[in-house]
Formats: C-alpha cells, structure tokens, sequence
C-alpha cells in the first residue's frame, strides 16, 4: 500500500509525505478542535484531551480517505491534459469526505462519550466546516504543486534525453557520410594513379589506404577526437597523397604541442586537406601549398586558391557536413574564408564542457 510503502508513496505523490501527513492532521485536528469546541469552557485536561482526540479521529479519517481517493486520481488521469479533471474529481471528493466523515463520525463518537458519562452534543455547522474545507483543499493543494513539479523535471529530462538520442542518430548519420565521402574521392585518386602511375604504385597506395581506412574504424564511433590523435590520422592520409604528388603537393605543419590535448570533429582535418586536394591544381608549375597551424583556439587549414580548369565529380558535402557536426555538438562552428586568393579554414579546437548540455554525454 502507498500509505506504508515508502516508493510507492514517491511514485505516486512525488515525495516522501509521512511527516508532511504527521503535521497536517495534528495541525488541522487542533484548528479543528477550536472551531467545534471552546477549549476555554473546559474545566481539566482530560475534558481537553477527550476534545482534541474527537477532533483527531474524524481528521486522520478526512485525511486517509482523500489521501487514497488523491492516490486513485493520479493512477487513473496521470496525464498533464488530466490535471483539471482530476482537481475538479478531488474538490469533489474533499467536500463529501469531509461532510461524511464529521456528520456520522462526530455522531458516533458523541454517543460513544456519552455513553462514558461525558456530557456530548453533536452538531456540526457549515460556518464551522468552511474553514476545515479549506485547509484540507490547501494541503492538498501542496500536494498536487509538488506532484506538477515532479512531473515536469520527469518531462524535461524525457524530452532532454529524447532530444540527445534525435542530436546522436544525427551525428551518427554525418559521421557516416563522411566516410563514403572519403572513399569516394579515394577512388578517384586511385583511378588517376592507374591512369598515370604503375601498377606497383596503385598497389602501395591501397595498403595505405587500407591502414587509413582501419584508422576510421577504430575512431569511427566518437564525436570528439583529441587534435593529437587528428594530425596523426591526417598524416597517414597526407602520406598517401605525397606518394602520388611527390613534391607538387607541400604541406607545413604548425602545430603549438599544448593544445595536441584539445578535442576536435573527426576526419574534419582530413575532409579539408581532402578538399583543397580535390578542387585544386597539383603540378609541377603550380605546386600545391597547404598549411596547418593553430592559431588561438583554432586548427586554421589554408592553401592558395588554384582552381582546376576542369572539375571532377564532387558530392559536396566535406564542408557543410563539418558544419553540421560543429553546430550539433557546440555553439562555436568553422569560419570559411574566401578571398579570391586563399581559402581558409578555421575548425574550433573544443573542450568536452564546450559540448552543449543535451549531448554532454554522447561521446563513447
């Protein structure tokens, strides 16, 4: 039972109301005591005591029985659309308790002490039950504010978490697409090795590829990485690359070791080296320089603008997928700057408190 059971009088009145029930009714059986009797006239302390205690009995009953009928409601309309019918059952419910209890408990209880020899006349009038009316209807109403409040935080927690599992499915789905977008334009690389290169090179470059592609396995279920563990993945693809560019393509590495510890997007790096690759000249008379540098807190990726005359199939998601993953994880995003003459990118270097709160936890 709810009124023994110490969860299930959490789970359904929101708290653990034991001295909260104490103090009511000693409280309310008091009050109650005054209004139906004049202590003043009573002469001993046991003429007090036998009036404080037909007080007591019909106030433990009042509040026992709504308590339940309380309870009843709650199980029945557990709903927030609920909550005006269940308060208006409950009024309902306080009224006819309270006007059933006193009239035929109190009529009991004062043929019981007359018939222990106490002088005892029952009469109970409405001027005098308007006030316990409305003590008990403001206890409960306590009640039914804690039980709202419980409800709410229970609501927003539900909604937090439904919204941190909707904002992890979608990192997941973007993670994911990074990675077919890497395969993709590593396909292309391939075929222009085999188009221009021996078999030999095009074999060494898939034993690369297979070691880069293990490294994506291995981070492929986190949405924060070190910029440490980044670089050293960029690396191996950037080793790739350089076997098949040689000298045409230049990179310098700028790197402050302090914030080799920061977090960062994964594959963000390699999706903006991939990109400067693919949508750029790489030759001899126009070799590639790209350069990585932290700067402040950012990771900041440029290279000069050297457009190809002819493009080659793109699924244009490298940067607006890095976007998009910025902007679910944290309020800080890329800054893309393009001047006709360099293009620069500046990825946030994170701290896990920079995550927002609704997928603080989603890393793992």
């Amino acid at each position: 039972m709810p009124l023994f059971n110490k969860k299930k009088r959490i789970k359904y009145l929101g708290f653990n109301d034991i001295w909260f029930s104490i103090t009511g009714i000693l409280i309310i059986s008091i009050i109650a005591n005054y209004l139906f009797n004049n202590p003043s006239e009573r002469k001993s302390i046991e003429l007090i005591l036998i009036g404080w205690v037909a007080s007591l009995i019909p106030t433990i009953c009042d509040w026992c029985t709504i308590r339940f009928i309380l309870i009843f409601l709650r199980k029945k309309f557990p709903d927030f659309k609920d909550d005006f019918k269940r308060i208006l059952f409950l009024l309902f419910a306080i009224i006819g308790v309270v006007l059933f209890v006193d009239f035929t408990l109190g009529f009991f209880l004062a043929k019981f002490f007359s018939a222990l020899g106490f002088y005892s006349t029952h009469k109970v009038m409405l001027k005098v039950l308007l006030p316990v009316f409305l003590i008990i209807i403001m206890t409960m109403a306590i009640y039914e504010a804690v039980y709202y409040y419980i409800r709410l935080k229970k609501s927003i927690r539900e909604e937090e978490q439904t919204k941190q599992v909707m904002i992890q499915a979608q990192l997941d789905t973007l993670r994911n697409q990074a990675q077919p977008h890497f395969l993709f334009n590593s396909l292309n690389t391939l075929r222009d090795i085999i188009d221009h290169d021996t078999k030999e090179g095009a074999k060494g470059f898939v034993d690369n590829l297979s070691n880069v592609y293990r490294f994506i396995l291995e981070s492929g279920n986190t949405n924060l990485v070190s910029l440490q563990e980044e670089l050293k993945f960029a690396k191996a693809y950037m080793y790739i690359q350089t076997e098949r560019f040689g000298d045409n393509l230049k990179i310098t590495w700028n790197i402050t070791e302090s914030k080799l510890s920061c977090m960062i997007i994964p594959m963000s790096l390699q999706l903006l080296l991939e990109n400067a690759i693919k949508h750029n000249i790489v030759s001899k008379a126009k070799p590639l320089r790209i350069t990585v540098e932290t700067k402040g807190d950012c990771l900041q990726v440029s290279n000069k603008i050297q457009i190809k005359s002819t493009q080659i199939p793109s699924t244009k998601i490298g940067l607006e997928n890095i976007v998009k993953r910025y902007t679910l994880l944290s309020s800080k995003l890329p800054e893309i700057t393009n001047d006709g003459d360099m293009f620069v990118v500046s990825l946030p270097l994170l701290k896990l408190s920079d995550q927002k709160k609704n997928h603080a936890n989603t890393n793992h």
